[in-house]
């Protein structure tokens, strides 16, 4: 599936010579800032919830506000999002203006385990992992890994700071990627509903510097 964020268009002529809290990044190393959407009736009960296009629930709406303060306080050279009504609405309850739509950031596509727990799932296979395994008439790991690594291409080619709204899954497969390894490490990485996260890089090298942060931290 083609890369279909709005800003891939413009990646060729793209001037990183933008501000990022009041610097300038022709030479600093792109940031990359995560935000999971908040709760949904789903997402509460641990049902596998991929192109479902569910709202938030009172919960999550009160807690996507709740992250406004904490990004008011980061200028973004961009915001892209997942197109599904979770994710729009946590950037728009989050005070996010100038939001882009990216196919690429909705979460991996479960096939036959959409609306299904990973309890239930296992009953019948008590091995399988969705960061292994992939899922029935869904996506594999492979075609996920495919999918971020579109859209790590896409910030790094850009620069500067961007913010990308999205899903557990996505996302935990898109940090694993970042720092160079097999989206099975997203395993490792839990990340809650309405939660922050910051990638960047050290001396060269891609790192996660925020990890499950709770807006008020």
């Amino acid at each position: 599936m083609p890369a279909t964020c709005l800003a891939t268009s413009r990646c060729a002529t793209a001037e990183k010579q933008v501000a990022v809290s009041g610097h300038e990044t022709a030479e600093t190393a792109p940031e990359v800032w995560l935000i999971r959407h908040g709760e949904t009736e789903w997402s509460l009960s641990g049902q596998h919830t991929g192109v479902t296009d569910l709202p938030l629930t009172a919960a999550g709406e009160e807690k996507a506000r709740a992250m406004a303060p904490l990004l008011a306080h980061a200028a973004f050279d961009r915001v892209l999002s997942s197109p599904l009504q979770r994710a729009r609405r946590t950037a728009e309850l989050a005070g996010l203006a100038d939001v882009e739509s990216c196919d690429d950031l909705v979460e991996w596509r479960y096939g036959d385990y959409e609306g299904i727990t990973t309890v239930d799932i296992r009953e019948q296979r008590p091995d399988w992992s969705v960061w292994t395994d992939g899922a029935p008439h869904g996506e594999s790991p492979g075609d996920v890994s495919a999918r971020v690594d579109r859209v790590i291409e896409l910030c790094q080619s850009l620069g500067g700071r961007s913010l990308l709204v999205a899903h557990g899954h996505v996302l935990r497969s898109l940090a694993a990627r970042w720092v160079e390894q097999p989206i099975a490490l997203g395993a490792h990485l839990p990340l809650g509903t309405a939660r922050v996260c910051v990638l960047g890089y050290d001396r060269g090298t891609p790192t996660i510097d925020r990890w499950n942060g709770a807006a008020q931290t």
